[in-house]
């Protein structure tokens, strides 16, 4: 069993400063015990409070942003690396209910953070859709049998998540259990663009070539294929939503590939189709886009109907705030290289990033996963700024 003690530096902003100014109040916070990998206790009661993650995402007064950090923390961890070396298929470690709960709950035993998001991939779903694939250590993904014909489109079956990936509904609830609403469980889906882009280009792409030679010389086909993944998904999103997930994240990596009018055409009809599906059924769902790359796409992305907005940090917080509009919350958007600076740089960015979001409305994160060797007391020091902020 390993122990963690901690200090949290909470800090507060003057009346008169207009959050131009942050002012340092060290003090000690309760020492967190937590054994790295370990199982959590059952919990005697379920919390009745909502998470504040839930809270800012929905606009509701909070005295300081949450922070979580974008998907799954627990990959760059000591902890989680020697499971990878008794487990080496990531696909052994994504469907199997023990090992994604605790994959799932490393970063949260240690950290504490605001949201423990799923152990899983976007990927997941497509084996239950007729689309073999693997992830390769080294490679990444690899679709076995690429798609590009009508004929290759007609053999995917819509996805019934209760029938290909139980697992992922049984891991969910054992996490809302073990967080018990002291953090929001998140869970996640890929956009239609993006697993498109996968499974027509075969895996992994630089010049996605194959995507936008079907998207330009046969749309009809991509069009049938973007269908069905956006039916798949916002089914796969009410089902989390119903084994436990509170929040869940919508990731577009690959649909900043397209021009602003392709983008209109091919990313974001699908992306609405999905949120306003899942709005019919579970209207206060909180629900996430990220796009890598956005600069470009910004204004349209709020089209989308979701709630919050996450940006990479290519855009100047202050600046996307602005451009996405008041209604809309946002979340990001510190650069993941910043943690491999000392702890004054990381404090300082942690300091602009929050003065730029304003208050409210923003949940604090890195602008892209973190990056494997990132040192593990900077990721500390990363918390315990955050959290120890007041509005």
């Amino acid at each position: 069993m390993s122990c963690i003690y901690s200090s949290v530096s909470s800090f507060s902003i003057s009346s008169n400063s207009n959050f131009s100014s942050w002012r340092l109040n060290s003090k000690p916070s309760p020492s967190i015990c937590c054994a790295v990998g370990g199982t959590v206790a059952e919990p005697k009661t379920i919390s009745v409070t909502e998470p504040l993650l839930l809270n800012a995402a929905r606009g509701k007064v909070v005295d300081r942003p949450p922070v979580w950090l974008m998907r799954q923390a627990g990959r760059y961890m000591k902890s989680y690396q020697a499971i990878c070396e008794k487990y080496p298929s990531f696909r052994e470690r994504s469907e199997n209910v023990d090992l994604v709960v605790e994959i799932s709950l490393q970063p949260w035993q240690v950290f504490r953070p605001d949201g423990v998001i799923l152990f899983s991939d976007i990927l997941t779903p497509l084996s239950g859709m007729n689309i073999p694939f693997d992830i390769v250590k080294g490679k990444g993904p690899v679709i076995f049998d690429p798609l590009s014909t009508a004929a290759d489109v007609e053999k995917v079956r819509e996805f019934i998540p209760e029938e290909s990936v139980p697992y992922v509904g049984e891991a969910l609830t054992i996490l809302r259990k073990e967080v018990n609403n002291e953090a929001a469980v998140l869970g996640f889906v890929g956009a239609p663009f993006t697993l498109a882009s996968y499974v027509v280009e075969g895996g992994s792409s630089k010049h996605f070539t194959k995507i936008k030679r079907l998207a330009f010389s046969q749309p009809k086909i991509l069009h049938a294929l973007l269908q069905k993944f956006a039916t798949s998904m916002a089914k796969y999103i009410r089902y989390q939503a119903d084994k436990g997930a509170q929040a869940v994240q919508i990731f577009d990596s690959w649909a900043t590939e397209l021009s602003p009018v392709d983008f209109e055409e091919f990313s974001l009809p699908y992306l609405r189709l999905i949120v306003d599906s899942v709005k019919q059924s579970h209207p206060e769902l909180p629900l996430i886009l990220y796009a890598s790359g956005s600069g470009g796409l910004l204004e349209r992305l709020p089209l989308t109907g979701v709630d919050v907005i996450s940006l990479d940090w290519t855009v100047d917080m202050a600046e996307g705030r602005r451009r996405l509009g008041p209604d809309v919350a946002v979340q990001g958007n510190v650069d993941p290289g910043v943690l491999f600076g000392s702890k004054e740089f990381i404090t300082n960015r942690i300091n602009d990033t929050v003065r730029k979001a304003g208050k409210g409305k923003h949940i604090l994160n890195l602008g892209h996963g973190i990056i494997v060797g990132t040192p593990e007391e900077n990721v500390a020091h990363f918390f315990e700024v955050a959290k120890g902020l007041r509005y």
